[in-house]
Order: structure tokens, then C-alpha cells, then sequence
């Protein structure tokens, strides 16, 4: 977690031609944010999606799938922080995308700017599920890869039933 967007400002300074796109969960995207100051003070424009669920959405998935829906901790808010003033408040643009009609538009928008970075906050189901994943306490052997779970791992006993 909180990989992404250091790593899309390292992919873009060591690429500065190539269009640099992060993906992120709201989650993760919380952990590195602050780096967009160095992204815009240095004139890095990548771009960053944020698939915001307004939870900690893998850990919530896991415990949906394996914890008998005993929920923790997981719920993060869906009003706060504003992503989108955010991401102004650092010197990048900000966009918000809250239905599927806004998703080729705001991508193609994110596109054409190239003088600062750019995030899209993306508002996406609060359940949807994230795969492949792979189950806690377990290794990379027992990958689910889509909601039907992966025979392998349903045949250790990892997958969901």
C-alpha cells in the first residue's frame, strides 16, 4: 500500500515523454498524497486515478470473504478528505468522476494536461471487489482470480465458498 504514487513520479522523471498513469485505491492513495507537492513543485505531471470506495476496500474484501463479514476498521469516509481540492490544494488538477458517462471525458481531460499533475478521483461501488487477490494468511500459490475463487485455492481451502 502507498506504493503507486511515488513510484508514477519515479516512472515519469526516469520516462518524461511517456504518459504516466497511477492507479490507486482511496486507501493507499491516503498513505503517499503528500507527494503530489513534490510531483507539482517539480513539474512532474503524472496522473493519478484514484478508485475511491471510501474504504479500505482489499482489507474490507477479505474480511467480507473470510471473516464471516466481521467489518473493522475498513470504512474511511465518503466526503472526506475532497480529493479534488486536494489535489488543487497541491498544485495538480482535480476531477471528479461520479457516473460511467464522466469516465472517457475526465481520462481524456487528465490526457491534454500536461503542465501539472493530475488526479481523478473516480467514486466507484463500495463493493465491488478487487482481483486476483490473494487470501490472507495465504501465499501467492493460492491467487483467487475472480469472484468464482480459483480451483486451486478452492481446493486448499482458501478460496471463498
Amino acid at each position: 500500500m502507498g506504493f503507486a504514487v511515488p513510484a508514477a513520479i519515479g516512472a515519469k522523471v526516469g520516462q518524461p515523454d511517456r504518459t504516466v498513469w497511477a492507479v490507486d485505491g482511496d486507501g493507499c492513495f491516503q498513505m503517499t498524497a503528500q507527494e503530489l507537492i513534490t510531483a507539482a513543485a517539480e513539474n512532474i505531471p503524472v496522473k493519478i486515478a484514484i478508485l475511491n470506495n471510501a474504504y479500505l476496500g482489499m482489507v474490507r474484501q477479505w474480511q467480507e470473504l473470510f471473516y464471516e463479514e466481521r467489518y473493522s476498521e475498513v470504512y474511511l469516509s465518503a466526503d472526506h478528505p475532497n480529493y479534488v481540492m486536494w489535489a488543487e490544494s497541491m498544485g495538480c488538477a482535480g476531477i471528479r468522476v461520479e457516473s460511467a458517462e464522466e469516465v472517457r471525458p475526465a481520462i481524456e481531460k487528465a490526457n491534454s494536461i500536461n503542465d501539472r499533475p493530475v488526479v481523478i478521483d473516480f467514486r466507484v461501488d463500495a463493493f465491488e471487489k478487487v482481483y486476483p487477490m490473494v487470501p490472507a494468511g495465504g501465499s501467492n500459490d493460492d491467487i483467487i482470480l475472480g469472484p468464482e475463487g480459483d480451483a486451486d485455492a478452492k481446493a486448499k481451502g482458501t478460496a471463498p465458498s
